[in-house]
């Protein structure tokens, strides 16, 4: 990724000796280990425009208008070079075609792509990124040299990686001296978008706001029904079933559980401190 930054920085150096051009690059790595926060730092080190797209949106409906979406897209880069053009979720377009019955939208938008990455000028400084977890399904076409001919693994951060992005969430919100260390060790194994939703107490509301509306876990209105919700596997939304004066009390109700249960888990934490201690040690 340093030599991407360096070559668009100075783009002219490659070709004044006829070096071959980075085209483009395959960020490869599990959902969440930061592939397009990755991909705009380059941009951002880089100094130079960025523009992305997922893959699921050049597929349309109607056959020749993910094609014509390309087109598009290499047309603007190609005005504002040097530059990045990150695509997200590259296996939407991006499957291998062999498996019998395909589809006329995706193949046409597929060529298309294949064609610009062969067809514009890579001495103009355009560089083309694209993540994907599922890089064993990508067509081979996609993957030979002068495509994605350059793979980056965006691996699970190992414990450095974890407390750095901690300290990074950490600093949007309000909170005592905590040992880094100690709760990156705790939580191994997370990605880094799992480790902002650790930081994201909105989590805890949301748990606590449950406990009162729909588990009927408040003493106050004990197995009551307050909010009904729609659609539960498909994210769902919900909507609160009582007066503007209830709904009011309720967020009072939700702060009480929020504050019983963080003192709660302090004082099991300062009571067992060297327990805790010895369990992440060991």
């Amino acid at each position: 990724m340093a030599e991407i930054v360096y070559f668009l920085h100075n783009p002219s150096k490659y070709a004044e000796i006829g070096a071959s051009l980075p085209k483009g690059a395959l960020l490869v790595g599990p959902p969440g280990t930061g592939k397009t926060l990755i991909a705009r730092a380059v941009a951002v080190e880089a100094k130079v425009p960025f523009f992305a797209i997922s893959g699921s949106e050049f597929v349309q409906m109607f056959v020749g208008m993910g094609a014509a979406k390309v087109r598009d897209l290499f047309k603007q880069a190609g005005e504002k070079a040097p530059c990045i053009i990150f695509i997200d979720e590259i296996d939407a377009i991006g499957k291998r075609r062999d498996t019998g019955m395909g589809n006329d939208e995706r193949e046409q938008t597929l060529n298309q792509l294949l064609t610009e990455m062969d067809g514009f000028d890579g001495r103009k400084g355009v560089v083309i990124l694209a993540a994907t977890n599922r890089p064993e399904s990508l067509v081979k076409a996609l993957l030979r040299p002068g495509r994605f001919d350059r793979r980056v693994q965006t691996e699970l951060p190992d414990l450095e990686g974890r407390k750095a992005i901690l300290a990074v969430h950490l600093k949007k919100v309000k909170h005592v001296d905590i040992d880094m260390d100690i709760v990156a060790r705790a939580i191994a194994g997370s990605s880094g978008a799992e480790l902002a939703n650790i930081v994201n107490i909105e989590q805890a509301t949301k748990l606590a706001r449950a406990m009162v509306t729909r588990y009927g876990m408040s003493e106050k209105y004990d197995m009551m029904g307050l909010e009904t919700v729609n659609n539960a596997y498909l994210g769902g939304d919900s909507s609160l079933t009582c007066s503007a004066d209830t709904a009011s009390d309720i967020d009072r109700e939700v702060l009480n559980v929020i504050r019983e249960a963080h003192d709660k888990a302090r004082k099991i934490i300062s009571e067992n401190m060297e327990i805790m201690h010895n369990a992440v040690w060991s």
